[in-house]
């Protein structure tokens, strides 16, 4: 079949929903059903994407969301829409603005929203009529966790199928490891506050193990925190990486550490680890809990001393000859990543789209846009 998808974030920065709706798309093509994905962003699309307008930065849920404004944009995205002519249209974060409008308003076909978002409500409360209709649009409400669908089904029309987000774990099974010289524990993620990235360089400090720690990424909290935490011997402030280098960096490490301090609705990142036979410390949240599945070490998020704790037992703990922690914790941890591979989850969406397309056609309409 035919799918628009649509993600509202411009696909060039790094986010979780840009790389879920990239690795569906791609896992969706795998199974032979053509995918068009529809996002703002700058000239210089891939194959199979559409690019609609810019996107500004816009502060939402503890960070900044990189989201086309302009009116404009809505419309070249209803256009591209109807160019596409797809059999169903499937919208990422269906309330963000501005783009998922104007493909939901073009949209003849099914449409299916699947909802990210964790945190606090205050906006859906706000505008609990707008997100009723939204939602009322939709053929099928997905949620990528409990906390996602928690998030807005007390505001929202209709039920929620919770699933979760994919991972495509091949790359981290099979990356060779980089080179590290002793212990070391890795961070991998946005530097801006809810990361809890501040939280970890403080707890490190702590640490008595005597680890190097990577950090992985960037963010508009990267320059303050490298003066009051500047590159050591021990601290290496590694900055954007690969996908490849990601992976040989987590294959590397003893320990990942995920000290967010709230409003993740999963952690793709937890699961990318453990395919790595990395072991996982994370802050005790709901949408972290969800991913881990007993198979990392929980701590309250915000609370540097326990986090240092724990850090501590986990390193401890990498004793056997590579310095990697114990075989049977690592190979149940990586049996546990497995239940949530993009490919099945490729699956279970193409059963939704035949199952909103069937009742389509039950009720006498056309399954595609002509």
């Amino acid at each position: 079949m035919r799918v628009a998808m649509v993600c509202p974030y411009d696909l060039a920065v790094p986010g979780g929903v840009q790389g879920q709706v990239r690795g569906l798309a791609s896992a969706l093509r795998r199974l032979h059903h053509e995918v068009e994905v529809i996002a703002p962003g700058t000239p210089g699309a891939a194959e199979g994407e559409i690019l609609v307008g810019r996107a500004l930065g816009v502060r939402a849920n503890g960070s900044v969301a990189p989201v086309a404004v302009s009116p404009l944009a809505a419309l070249r995205a209803a256009h591209a829409v109807r160019g596409v002519r797809p059999d169903v249209v499937h919208l990422h974060e269906p309330l963000a603005p501005v783009i998922n409008y104007g493909c939901l308003f073009a949209a003849r076909v099914p449409v299916i929203g699947t909802f990210h978002r964790n945190g606090s409500s205050p906006l859906y409360r706000a505008l609990r009529p707008a997100v009723r209709y939204v939602t009322g649009r939709l053929a099928a409400r997905c949620a990528v966790s409990a906390a996602a669908r928690d998030n807005v089904a007390p505001y929202a029309t209709g039920a929620f199928e919770v699933l979760f987000n994919g991972v495509d774990l091949a790359p981290y099974r099979s990356a060779t490891p980089s080179a590290r010289r002793g212990p070391t524990v890795v961070f991998v993620g946005r530097h801006e506050p809810r990361k809890g990235l501040e939280v970890l360089l403080e707890a490190f400090e702590g640490s008595e193990r005597g680890a190097e720690l990577w950090v992985i990424g960037e963010g508009p909290a990267t320059a303050a925190l490298r003066r009051r935490h500047p590159p050591s011997a021990s601290l290496h402030w590694l900055g954007p990486v690969d996908d490849d280098e990601k992976a040989a960096r987590l294959a590397a490490a003893q320990v990942l550490v995920a000290p967010s301090l709230g409003g993740e609705s999963f952690g793709v990142v937890l699961l990318e680890a453990m395919a790595a036979r990395c072991s996982v410390v994370a802050s005790d949240i709901e949408g972290y809990r969800a991913a881990a599945g007993g198979h990392a070490r929980m701590v309250p998020p915000g609370d540097a001393r326990a986090l240092a704790g724990a850090l501590d037992e986990a390193l401890e703990e990498a004793a056997d000859a590579t310095g990697r922690s114990a075989p049977g914790a690592l190979d149940a941890a990586l049996a546990h990543a497995e239940q949530w591979s993009m490919s099945r989850l490729a699956e279970r969406y193409v059963d939704i789209y035949e199952q909103v397309l069937a009742t389509r056609r039950s009720d006498g309409g056309s399954p595609a846009v002509r």
